[in-house]
């Protein structure tokens, strides 16, 4: 078995040519998201700029057109870039390219549940379907205990983890006032209004998984704990290139239908600056890693 070992960024990723490498990411890890790399850029760039491919309401066709541009332009490219600097050992590409497997999980769901069934259905569920296995098979192979040794004694993980709770519970409070008011109402939700659902995804995943995770991850981390490093470390990812996510879905839902009730274009300049804020504590966790520049080593 050919394998490739690097420690130039302070951590041994072990590539193989099957399960038998280890704990370093096989060949078939890098295959597998390979693969959703390709086919995340045809389904986005599909969604984008096929005329007609779209069968929703103009609002909601815009805001999908906006949320493909960034797995398009972004997510794709810190992808295929996270991959390369993985292959030569950078511990913080390989949690980049987790929290952008994470981002395209996050999305191919939307897409699958917030948009008509049309002809990128195929694409859309292998869009799913690698990012879920993919995320699976990269977490599988990392060695969260090296990964917490490979930090600074110095990271704020209270700061971070602070940070973490406020957006969780911000986030939770925003979808749980839509949420329980349409509990006691006969008819449909207000936060359904324009949009042509008959649910919304969003809440369903941030209520039932992602927040809860998060919280999970910020207490992790306020207790030192190992997987607390990993889980924060490609969610900060995930929520900076998200925030980008929800500005470029507003604005283009709000271009394709002014009067639509679904968007709320006010918030575009918000969520721009709430991603410009996220690399506060994204630059602060990266730079307490070893192998991040001015930072060669780690503490064991």
């Amino acid at each position: 078995m050919a394998t490739f070992t690097s420690r130039s960024f302070g951590l041994s990723v072990r590539i193989g040519s099957g399960a038998d490498a280890g704990a370093g990411l096989t060949r078939a890890t890098y295959w597998l998201s390979g693969a959703l790399a390709l086919v995340t850029a045809a389904a986005t760039g599909a969604t984008a700029f096929v005329p007609g491919v779209l069968r929703g309401l103009p609002a909601m066709n815009g805001s999908a057109r906006g949320t493909a541009l960034v797995l398009l332009l972004v997510t794709a490219p810190v992808l295929v870039v996270a991959m390369l600097f993985a292959a030569r050992g950078s511990i913080a590409a390989v949690l980049a390219w987790i929290g952008a497997l994470a981002h395209v999980l996050y999305n191919s769901v939307l897409f699958l549940f917030a948009t008509p069934f049309n002809s990128l259905f195929p694409l859309y569920v292998a869009m799913f379907s690698l990012a879920l296995f993919s995320v699976l098979l990269v977490v599988r192979q990392v060695d969260v205990e090296d990964l917490r040794a490979r930090f600074s004694a110095g990271l704020p993980v209270r700061a971070i983890a602070v940070y973490i709770l406020l957006i969780v519970g911000l986030n939770a409070a925003a979808w749980l006032k839509g949420v329980i008011p349409g509990l006691f109402s006969s008819g449909a939700p207000a936060f359904l209004d324009g949009t042509g659902l008959t649910t919304s995804p969003i809440y369903v995943q941030d209520l039932a998984f992602w927040l809860p995770l998060m919280a999970l991850a910020a207490v992790w981390l306020w207790r030192r704990l190992a997987r607390g490093y990993l889980v924060v470390g490609a969610m900060l990812v995930m929520w900076t290139i998200e925030s980008l996510t929800v500005a470029a879905d507003q604005w283009l839902g709000h271009v394709a239908d002014p009067s639509s009730p679904a968007i709320a274009v006010f918030m575009v300049p918000v969520f721009v600056v709430l991603a410009g804020v996220g690399l506060v504590p994204l630059f602060v966790y990266f730079r307490d890693l070893a192998g991040w520049p001015g930072r060669p080593g780690g503490e064991r």
